[in-house]
């Protein structure tokens, strides 16, 4: 698979190999969410999330981004802060629906992130056309900073489908895992297709991450549309071991606790 040669160093992704591991997820499941690709209409599950009166570049203007997102994007905070003085709105979005804050979490720019955490009418909780929230893709950079930011400023843990779990349990940091768990997050939280973050992390992310979910009670026994386990993904990415222990605790369970996603 693209970006991973001999296996996760250390039992993890790194985040350009989770990137690419999730584009062809994306392919396999076939049911929306975890896109991280432009041009593509938003799952069902996000439609009428998304904010009717907030600004978006028109069509003729789609290879030039808002005047705040090339500023987020190169990370200056000083030309963030002046825009935002002289009225631009934070929330304006893209041709993909992203919004400035989208932007500076994709693209690292922390000093952006920061001054654009700064506005009172910053939407933490914004969803852009693939259904992704900042929180979202602050979990699957493994920035558990920006993610602590961002629940202090109101950003809801928990989403309808896809989740910041299942985003962190496939991203680099298994220590926003574990905040995530603390946070309140549905350890068992199921994406449009049935996924869950085990799922996630034994198949894309850092087996640490799997551990904690184990650890935290995650239901190893569920199944998704396409009728896989965690151990499965486990095995397909070749984590034999993750995969035997995962198979040894599922049929430790009580075999009427299996089940297939809703």
């Amino acid at each position: 698979m693209a970006g991973r040669s001999s296996g996760p160093r250390g039992g993890r992704w790194s985040v350009p190999a989770t990137l690419t591991a999730f584009k062809a997820f994306k392919a396999f499941a076939a049911v929306g969410g975890l896109t991280l690709a432009a041009g593509l209409a938003a799952p069902a599950w996000a439609q009428g999330r998304f904010d009717a009166r907030a600004p978006v570049v028109a069509a003729s203007e789609a290879a030039a981004p808002p005047e705040l997102h090339v500023a987020a994007r190169n990370d200056h905070a000083a030309t963030v802060m002046k825009l935002l003085l002289a009225g631009t709105d934070p929330n304006v979005r893209d041709a993909q629906r992203n919004t400035a804050l989208h932007v500076a979490i994709r693209e690292e720019s922390g000093k952006a992130v920061e001054a654009l955490l700064k506005s009172p009418g910053t939407d933490v909780n914004a969803i852009n056309q693939a259904g992704e929230t900042p929180l979202m893709l602050a979990a699957i950079k493994g920035n558990l900073d920006i993610a602590r930011e961002l629940v202090k400023r109101g950003a809801l843990v928990n989403e309808p489908g896809w989740s910041a779990l299942h985003y962190a349990a496939a991203g680099p940091n298994e220590h926003l895992v574990r905040w995530l768990v603390g946070q309140g997050a549905d350890i068992d939280a199921r994406s449009p297709n049935g996924t869950t973050p085990l799922m996630m992390a034994a198949g894309y992310g850092g087996l640490s991450g799997a551990e904690i979910l184990i650890a935290a009670g995650a239901d190893v026994t569920l199944r998704n549309d396409h009728q896989l386990s965690a151990a499965d993904f486990a095995r397909r990415a070749g984590q034999d071991e993750m995969a035997d222990k995962l198979d040894k605790l599922a049929r430790a369970r009580p075999k009427a606790a299996v089940t297939s996603a809703p």
